[in-house]
């Protein structure tokens, strides 16, 4: 049986494996340069900047003109990594992502930084839950949300090598590692965590090491809960759902992002179209109230009991 055990001290920044795995890529492709908002502290990018001065594009608050940027960097041949908070990249410069990145097919790499609500107290015009949801529907743009050091660094790797548009989601919040044998990262193909035969936990980003937890607590109950590291959500690993859905009869969704049109809502896409089973949703509602990011994961059941309780639910739900 897979079983991935996260290592839980100290943590990992991923934002650190993103701006090494780049300086190294870059020190071999000078096609390879970035684009941010007055944000290069903020994106570790200082080490980039300083190695590649001439690499280095500040556009300064104006994230519009960051993407547009980017786009013609594109179109003249090099590889651009636009680099800023995720709430203000996907949400201010939403028209040039549609149209001069996705609609135009730009070789562009779009990475989110401090996603989800790693704003914390800041509240919620600098929470980043609805980045899922709008760039799921940009269907040429892969989306990816890694969930650890490693998977980060791949991905990140994946990313310069791949000939089109591509989202990254970082977060500033420190994750485990994940311990899982001879690891392979595959753009639109889960990573199976955990086996199991009674209910699948489908998760990505900070969330994963909360659902192995979850199925931790499970076990302890008799229950058999499958975990699924769904990094990619677009395209999304299809077999991999259907085949939960028929071989557990229930799935848990689990994102640091809206319940409805990211994650969550491309499994329940997929399930009631091919495979109806009972699909439990855990994220945010909307928009969130002002608290630490540990209270607002506890408080809308991002937890190790809150998933646990949703997979609960998805069971019997299966049985009435």
């Amino acid at each position: 049986m897979a079983v991935a055990q996260a290592t839980t001290a100290p943590g990992f920044d991923c934002r650190k494996a993103w701006a090494e795995t780049l300086e190294q890529l870059a020190a071999s492709d000078e096609r390879i340069v970035v684009v941010v908002n007055d944000s290069v502290g903020s994106s570790n990018l200082g080490g980039f900047q300083t190695k590649f001065p001439d690499r280095t594009v500040n556009v300064g608050i104006a994230e519009q003109n960051m993407v547009g940027v980017a786009a013609g960097l594109a179109n003249g041949g090099r590889i651009p990594f636009v680099s800023a908070a995720s709430c203000f990249l996907t949400a201010r410069a939403m028209e040039q992502i549609k149209a001069d990145v996705a609609y135009a097919g730009f070789n562009v790499k779009l990475v989110g930084q401090s996603s989800g609500i790693a704003y914390g107290e800041l509240g919620a015009t600098h929470h980043s839950i609805e980045d899922f949801a709008w760039l799921r529907a940009l269907g040429p743009i892969t989306v990816i949300a890694p969930c650890d050091a490693w998977e980060t660094a791949e991905a990140v790797k994946w990313a310069a090598a791949h000939d089109g548009p591509v989202y990254l989601r970082l977060s500033r919040m420190k994750v485990p590692t994940l311990d899982l044998p001879d690891r392979t990262f595959t753009p639109g193909q889960a990573e199976l965590q955990r086996s199991g035969t009674d209910v699948t936990i489908i998760a990505n980003g900070t969330t994963v090491h909360l659902a192995l937890e979850a199925a931790k607590t499970l076990a302890e109950e008799g229950v058999s809960a499958r975990v699924l590291n769904m990094h990619t959500i677009s395209p999304l690993d299809t077999d991999a759902v259907s085949a939960a859905a028929l071989e557990t009869g229930a799935i848990v969704t689990v994102e640091e992002a809206l319940d409805r049109g990211g994650l969550g809502g491309a499994v329940a896409e997929h399930t009631s179209a091919t495979d109806p089973v009972p699909v439990q949703r855990v994220g945010f509602p909307g928009f969130m109230p002002t608290g630490s990011i540990a209270n607002l994961f506890e408080e809308f059941g991002l937890s190790r009991e809150g998933i646990a309780s949703a997979a609960r639910i998805a069971i019997r739900r299966k049985g009435a």
